[in-house]
């Protein structure tokens, strides 16, 4: 079997799940003792660290933690420093590099040369939501597996098992706002997103001339939300901006720059301490830009 593969597709399809899941068949052995994944010597997993010492606690104690923004050259060379060595339970190891496109560059260029020649038995899974941030080095060599997303029934159908108390406002928010990806689309369901795309729907349909319609989108985000409400609010945006209008409007300027926005303002949150009230109205604005013109009477 090939040494390196990409997992591709959106997030939330599963692909780190069967990473794991691929990386335990790899190193199995007969005869020998297998641990848990998590616990498996010749299983290294690489991810997002805690932001801090302070973070790092909150991590040990089983409570929710900020990570750092990217993978980082360091776990690169530690995963290295790794690779000299013989596999501990079997002759097989598996590298897992989840999600392989928050990468540092430095790290990139470091995880190359392990790709390049890797050692025996060794096999590389990246998980990767957006294939096209990886370098084309990378890329050409590994094979590509690519993760399909879902379509809105199957979605519901998987809303309804796991979470039957939700309401069909909030599912259908959900829905529309995962892109067919089902961890999307339960996440979006943990945020209560209902009234949000409500008001986002009303915003597209008649305007905001006297900004009531914003400061009530405003109001639900919340005058103090975390990043991931945040993030969750403008991909609802963006979604019923590509959902609503991608067809009615194809090729409409207008569509195009508001949407560009959203993606754009999406890409800076993680990164800016931007004010949660002027996002809002951003987003918003955006939003009631799209209201076609009503004819004069």
């Amino acid at each position: 079997m090939h040494h390196a593969w990409i997992l591709s597709g959106v997030k939330g399809l599963g692909k780190g799940l069967f990473a794991r899941a691929a990386a335990a068949e790899l190193v199995a052995e007969a005869g020998i003792s297998q641990p848990e994944w998590t616990a498996h010597p010749d299983i290294l997993v690489l991810d997002h660290l805690p932001a801090n010492d302070a973070e790092e606690e909150k991590k040990a104690e089983g409570k929710p933690f900020q990570t750092k923004r990217n993978i980082t050259i360091d776990q690169i060379r530690r995963m290295q420093s790794r690779l000299v060595t013989r596999p501990t339970l079997g002759s097989r190891r598996v590298v897992i590099i989840d999600p392989a496109d928050d990468m540092e560059k430095n790290a990139v260029n470091a995880l190359l040369k392990s790709l390049e020649e890797p050692p025996a038995g060794t096999y590389f899974i990246l998980v990767a939501h957006r294939l096209g941030r990886l370098l084309p080095t990378i890329r050409s060599r590994c094979r590509i597996m690519r993760f399909g997303t879902l379509s809105a029934d199957q979605i519901d159908e998987i809303l309804r098992n796991e979470v039957p108390s939700a309401s069909a406002e909030t599912r259908a928010a959900a829905i529309a706002a995962a892109d067919g990806s089902p961890g999307a689309a339960l996440e979006f369901v943990a945020q209560d997103l209902g009234k949000l795309h409500a008001l986002m729907l009303r915003l597209i349909a008649q305007g905001d001339p006297h900004f009531e319609l914003r400061g009530a989108l405003a109001e639900e985000i919340g005058a103090r939300p975390d990043r991931e409400r945040q993030l969750a609010a403008i991909d609802l945006a963006r979604a019923v901006v590509a959902a609503r209008l991608g067809k009615e409007r194809a090729g409409d300027a207008a569509v195009i720059a508001a949407h560009g926005e959203l993606v754009k303002l999406s890409g800076q949150l993680p990164s800016y301490n931007f004010d949660p009230g002027l996002v809002a109205m951003e987003v918003g604005a955006l939003l009631a830009s799209l209201a076609m013109p009503r004819e004069a009477a």
